[in-house]
C-alpha cells in the first residue's frame, strides 16, 4: 500500500506507546489518588480509591492514544488550507478588535454581574501580563533565560515601600525611582552573565533572585526582615485619597459629594495597573521596531551573526535587562502599593517560575499571547478552588497539554519584525 504522503495507521505502535504512559500514570497516581487517609473507629486509616485511579489512568490512556493518532494522521493539507486563516483574519481587523479591546478593558468595572472581587482578580491578571511583557524582552525579544527576574518585582516593590512608609513619597513619585533602581539592578545582574548562555545563565539568574530574597529575609534593619513592611500609602487621584477618614478636601467621596464605598478604590487600582500595562504594551511594540530591537532579535537567532554585523552583544544584553527590569520595578511598586504590606515571602521562585510559564507559554516574543496565558494562569486555580485538592493536578495536566498541542506558545510570534521584498522590476 502506497504512502501517498501521509503515515499508515499503526495499532500496536498506538497501543505500546498508551499502555507505556498509562503505566507511568498508574505509578504516579497511586500514591497520590490511589490512597487517603481518613479518621476511623482505630485513629487514621488508609481509604482506597480505585475508582478514581482507574478514572484517572484511562484519562491518560485515552489522551495519549488520541495524540499518537492525530501524530500518525497527516494533517498537512488540511492546516495549509485552514491554519492560516485565523492569523490572516487576526491581522485584518487588527485595529477594530484593538478598539474593541481596549472598550471593553476601560468599561469591565461596570459591566452587569462585575462584583468587587472579579475587578481585584483582573488587577492582579494586569500585573502578571505586565511582568509578562516585561520580561518577555529578556527571553522573548533578546533570547536571554532568566530565572530571577521576581528580585526586579521586589526591587521595585520595597523601593516604594520604603520611600512611602519613610521618606513620605507619593506613589507617583516614587513610580520612576522605583523602575530606575530595577533597571540599575538589572545591569548589575547584566555584567557578571555576558558571557554565559543557556542553563548556565539560568542558574546565575535564579542564584540572583534568591540572593535578593535572602538579603531581604535576614537585613531586618532595612526590609524588616520576615515580619515585612506594613502601612504603604496606596494611589491617589490628583491628591484625593480613597480612604474614609481622610480630611474632605482629600477625600475622594467628599470632594465628588458620592457616598463612601471600598469599590472605589478598586476600581481605581485596576485603572491604574491597566494603564501602566498599556504603557508597556505600547513601549515594547514601539521598541522592536528601532534599532535596538532589531538587535534583541539578531542576538536571539545567532549571536556570532550579532558580532559579524557589528553588533555590540554587551550593550545588547544589559539593555534587554535594564529595560526588562525596569517595567518589573514598576509592577512591583503598584503591587506594594495595592496589598499595603510587602515581605520576602512575595518574591519567592515560584513567582519567577510562574512569569516564566506566562512567556513560554504565550509564545516567546508574542504579546497577546502573554496576555492569554497571564489570564489562563491566573484565573484557572481561581476557578478549581472547589477542587482545591486536585487543583494543582489540573493546573500541571493543563500546561503539559498546551505544550503538547502548541510546543512553541499559545501564539508563538518569531517574525522578523523587518523583511525585505522582492521588487517587480516590471
Amino acid at each position: 500500500m502506497k504512502n501517498n504522503g501521509r503515515q499508515n495507521f499503526k495499532l500496536s505502535s498506538l497501543l505500546k506507546e498508551s499502555l507505556l504512559v498509562a503505566a507511568v500514570a498508574f505509578v504516579l497516581a497511586l500514591p497520590l489518588i490511589g490512597f487517603r487517609t481518613a479518621h476511623g473507629d482505630a485513629g487514621l486509616e488508609w481509604e482506597f480509591r480505585w475508582i478514581y485511579l482507574a478514572i484517572s489512568v484511562g484519562l491518560v490512556f485515552i489522551g495519549r492514544a488520541l495524540l499518537v493518532l492525530a501524530r500518525q494522521i497527516s494533517w498537512s493539507a488540511k492546516t495549509a488550507i485552514l491554519g492560516p486563516k485565523p492569523l490572516f483574519l487576526i491581522r485584518k481587523h487588527r485595529l477594530s478588535l484593538l478598539i474593541i479591546l481596549i472598550a471593553l478593558t476601560l468599561v469591565f468595572p461596570f459591566l452587569p454581574e462585575v462584583d468587587r472581587r472579579i475587578v481585584d482578580l483582573a488587577t492582579l491578571v494586569l500585573i502578571y501580563v505586565m511582568l509578562g511583557w516585561g520580561l518577555n524582552i529578556v527571553v522573548g525579544l533578546a533570547g536571554l533565560l532568566d530565572l530571577g527576574y521576581v528580585a526586579f518585582y521586589a526591587v521595585g516593590a520595597y523601593t516604594f515601600a520604603l520611600l512611602g512608609t519613610v521618606h513620605d513619597w507619593s506613589f507617583w513619585g516614587s513610580l520612576p525611582v522605583a523602575g530606575a533602581i530595577a533597571a540599575m539592578f538589572g545591569v548589575l545582574l547584566g555584567y557578571p552573565v555576558l558571557r554565559l548562555r543557556g542553563d548556565y545563565l539560568a542558574i546565575v539568574t535564579l542564584g540572583f533572585g534568591e540572593i535578593i530574597r535572602v538579603v531581604l529575609t535576614n537585613w531586618v534593619a532595612f526590609s524588616g526582615g520576615p515580619n515585612g513592611i506594613a502601612g504603604i500609602p496606596r494611589p491617589t487621584l490628583f491628591g484625593l485619597e480613597f480612604t474614609r477618614r481622610a480630611p474632605e478636601e482629600r477625600s475622594f467621596h467628599h470632594y465628588f459629594d458620592i457616598d463612601f464605598s471600598g469599590d472605589h478604590r478598586i476600581i481605581f487600582l485596576y485603572y491604574v495597573i491597566l494603564v501602566l500595562a498599556l504603557v508597556t504594551n505600547l513601549f515594547v511594540l514601539r521598541i522592536r521596531k528601532l534599532p535596538i530591537g532589531r538587535a534583541w532579535e539578531a542576538l536571539r537567532e545567532d549571536e556570532i551573526a550579532c558580532r559579524s554585523l557589528g553588533i555590540n552583544p554587551v550593550n545588547t544584553k544589559l539593555s534587554a535587562f535594564a529595560l526588562g527590569a525596569m517595567f518589573g520595578g514598576f509592577a512591583g511598586a503598584f503591587f506594594a502599593s495595592r496589598n499595603g504590606f510587602i515581605s520576602p515571602e512575595s518574591f519567592t521562585f515560584i513567582e519567577s517560575a510562574i512569569i516564566l510559564a506566562i512567556v513560554v507559554l504565550g509564545g516567546m516574543g508574542s504579546q497577546i499571547g502573554v496576555v492569554l496565558a497571564a489570564s489562563a494562569i491566573v484565573l484557572l486555580p481561581e476557578f478549581l478552588r472547589e477542587f482545591s485538592e486536585y487543583r494543582m493536578l489540573f493546573f500541571g495536566m493543563s500546561m503539559v497539554l498546551v505544550m503538547l498541542w502548541k510546543p512553541q506558545g499559545l501564539m508563538a510570534n518569531r517574525a522578523p519584525t523587518v523583511a525585505l521584498h522582492q521588487v517587480d522590476s516590471r
